[in-house]
């Protein structure tokens, strides 16, 4: 039975600690695709333990020696809800020996995968759909035998569909010729995968619409992975909601690989500054205040949204969003788990042509307030600092956070929260 986290601050809101915070999970997830393809000529140090890295580190471990000889019956491969594996998993799977179903929970089932399928099956894969077309559970026979070079995916989707192309491009016998069709979303995640592959020997070129890397082997290197700045952006939103803040997060670099590193420019319009020290940065309220009507483009780091409209709803910011269109794709409906949970302190998020405009002006703080998650590790994340403001904030299902960042709960003890496990 899933347990609720009831969350709570008692004393000074000054809030002074220093987080250890786990490995990027989108670096990870990219580091070990790159070591499988390279057959462990490329090491990963400083894992994440996030439960999403877990999982795909188990599966490619059981999967290292059986993908050296052609499997004849059909694998069962459960990536669980982990759409990073689903998708970096679809491209590995095909240009490896072996017969598998790829597939994962009832949600995974209805997170779209047929862009990329289709890019894959144009370029020689043998994929099909055991269940309804577009979506998982995939069935593929690989290896892949390459009928073309050229490619086109649109950009405006999800760039993990590109990084699963991009990162088994070098073992193609002809290379990779991707086409971007539209706008890219989230720029930063294919730079990421981008520069991780040039660290262990890959080359490419990209002009205009067009990602080209030719067929090559990978130098022998390990990949060190930074901390995750998806889940500092958490303890950003705990520093702008704190009456003074004072917090430490060791090896983080200002300048990452991470497209979420932008959370450092988007927070100063809240008051929060990030200055770096010896160990990596610091973060602190300089108690500014910024005016309502700011318009913010998330197109390229979508995954802070939750945390940033949770943030300005809770500091009484009338504010407008736009690049949001994969959220309606992500662990749930972002959007409208957005809307329902945000309606419960008084707030409204609605959307005209792509642009969302947040309403504060009615924003109340209860008592107490029960958040749903729905089985999104960043609803209970963004959520969670609402406890600064709120008595008792109560967040369903506790336990969803091990997909990214397993020891939130135990880290908000650290900097002075309560949190006592409720049924």
């Amino acid at each position: 039975m899933a347990k609720n986290a009831l969350v709570s601050f008692k004393g000074t809101k000054n809030i002074q600690t220093e987080i250890q915070l786990t490995g990027s999970k989108s670096e990870c997830n990219r580091a070990l695709i790159i070591s499988a393809i390279s057959k462990k000529t490329v090491q990963v140090e400083n894992l994440s333990n996030a439960a999403d890295t877990v999982t795909l580190n188990g599966i490619l471990n059981t999967l290292e020696d059986e993908l050296e000889v052609e499997i004849q019956e059909s694998k069962t491969v459960d990536v669980g809800p982990a759409g990073t594996a689903m998708r970096f998993l679809s491209a590995y799977l095909s240009a490896k020996n072996g017969n598998f179903l790829l597939t994962g929970t009832e949600r995974m089932k209805q997170r779209p995968i047929g862009i990329l399928a289709e890019a894959l099956k144009s370029l020689g894969a043998d994929i099909s759909y055991a269940g309804n077309d577009g979506f998982p559970p995939l069935n593929i026979i690989g290896p892949l035998h390459q009928t073309t070079a050229s490619v086109k995916i649109k950009g405006d989707v999800s760039s993990q569909y590109i990084s699963a192309l991009l990162m088994i491009a070098p073992i193609l016998p002809q290379g990779l010729v991707l086409e971007i069709e539209g706008e890219l979303t989230s720029k930063p995640y294919v730079d990421m995968t981008l520069d991780m592959l040039a660290e262990v020997g890959i080359s490419h070129s990209w002009v205009n619409n067009v990602i080209t890397i030719k067929p090559q082997p990978f130098k022998p290197a390990t990949l060190v992975v930074e901390p995750d700045w998806s889940a500092a952006s958490y303890w950003y939103s705990i520093a702008a909601l704190a009456d003074e803040a004072e917090i430490s997060l060791p090896a983080l670099k200002d300048k990452s690989l991470q497209g979420d590193s932008q959370i450092q420019k988007i927070m100063k319009i809240f008051g929060i500054a990030t200055t770096k020290n010896e160990t990596g940065i610091e973060i602190s309220n300089l108690g500014l205040h910024f005016e309502s009507n700011q318009v913010l483009d998330l197109k390229t780091c979508p995954d802070l949204a939750q945390t940033i409209i949770v943030i300005a709803a809770a500091l009484g910011k009338n504010m407008a969003f736009t690049g949001l269109e994969t959220l309606k794709i992500k662990e749930t409906d972002r959007i409208a788990a957005l809307q329902n949970e945000l309606a419960k302190i008084g707030v409204t998020l609605t959307e005209d042509n792509q642009v969302y405009t947040l309403n504060t002006d009615e924003l109340h703080f209860p008592e107490r307030v029960k958040i749903a998650t729905y089985e999104d590790h960043r609803m209970a994340m963004a959520f969670a600092p609402l406890a600064l403001l709120i008595d008792e904030v109560e967040i369903e299902d506790m336990q969803v956070v091990e997909k990214s960042y397993p020891y939130f709960w135990e880290d908000l003890k650290k900097a002075g929260f309560t949190v006592e496990e409720h049924q």
